[in-house]
């Protein structure tokens, strides 16, 4: 009896503190966007985020990109050449490179990067108490800490998706250059022959959603971490499991909605 009982309180104190943690999530949510639109708006702050992940970010993405145009294009060009269909490779990448993975791998890279920086940052100035310290000098840590950074990282996640697809197509051409000798224009022309407006706003608005994810998520984790140096580390792994598994989700929600649009 003693033993069902404890797993019943145990049970219910888990269910307990996923629902506050999901309404407290909810609140942060909503604090953002009351925040977001009233001045003081912090420009500089915000600049300088979105310099500072750009910078943080830029080599990877550029490598990762490029190595992806190749590998993508080694591996779709022989079962392209079973249908003797080798001339529609460069549409194929296309497709699959500006409406997925150019967006999808600029936001788990930057997850990984740029989440877990800002979940640490914010995580360490939470437990040596210097956020503690701005609401005492009338600062409004919330709109200096939180509000520019996820306003930085849904400004830059765009910009470096599309970096990203522009490095990704320039490895699939050198693969294609060598293999066929396809002029540089040809190239291009054939690999946006097939995409159209809607697959351009589609990746803007998967770029835009991804990067509010990753800032939200980084901010939230390290505003509200505990326990120390320890926690420190904690709120930053948690920032990229978190932000990487509703990046996932988003894009098979997008892509869904973005097909329901295409068909209507």
């Amino acid at each position: 009896m003693n033993a069902a009982r404890n797993k019943k309180i145990l049970l219910s104190e888990g269910l307990d503190e996923f629902f506050s943690s999901v309404y407290k999530a909810y609140r942060f949510v909503g604090q953002y966007f009351r925040q977001a639109f009233k001045p003081p708006y912090h420009f500089s702050e915000v600049v300088n985020q979105i310099f500072e992940i750009g910078l943080r970010s830029l080599s990877l993405i550029t490598l990762t990109g490029f190595i992806i145009g190749i590998v993508f294009t080694k591996q779709s060009r022989p079962s392209l050449e079973d249908f003797g269909a080798t001339s529609w490779l460069p549409s194929l990448i296309g497709i699959a490179i500006v409406k997925a993975l150019g967006p999808l791998v600029t936001a788990l890279i930057c997850a990984g990067k740029v989440g877990s920086g800002i979940g640490a940052e914010l995580g360490s100035m939470k437990v040596t108490e210097q956020i503690d310290a701005m609401e005492v000098s009338a600062i409004n840590p919330f709109k200096y800490l939180v509000v520019t950074r996820v306003t930085a990282t849904m400004i830059a996640i765009p910009i470096l998706s599309f970096y990203c697809i522009l490095v990704g197509l320039l490895g699939s051409y050198v693969n294609v250059r060598a293999e066929e000798a396809t002029s540089f224009i040809s190239f291009f022309k054939n690999s946006f022959s097939t995409i159209h407006f809607l697959d351009l706003f589609t990746s803007v608005a998967k770029s835009i959603i991804f990067g509010f994810t990753i800032g939200i998520v980084g901010t939230y984790k390290g505003y509200y971490a505990t326990s120390g140096t320890r926690g420190v580390g904690k709120a930053a792994n948690q920032a990229v499991v978190m932000a990487m598994f509703l990046i996932f989700i988003e894009e098979v929600m997008v892509v869904q909605i973005s097909n329901w649009i295409r068909y209507f």
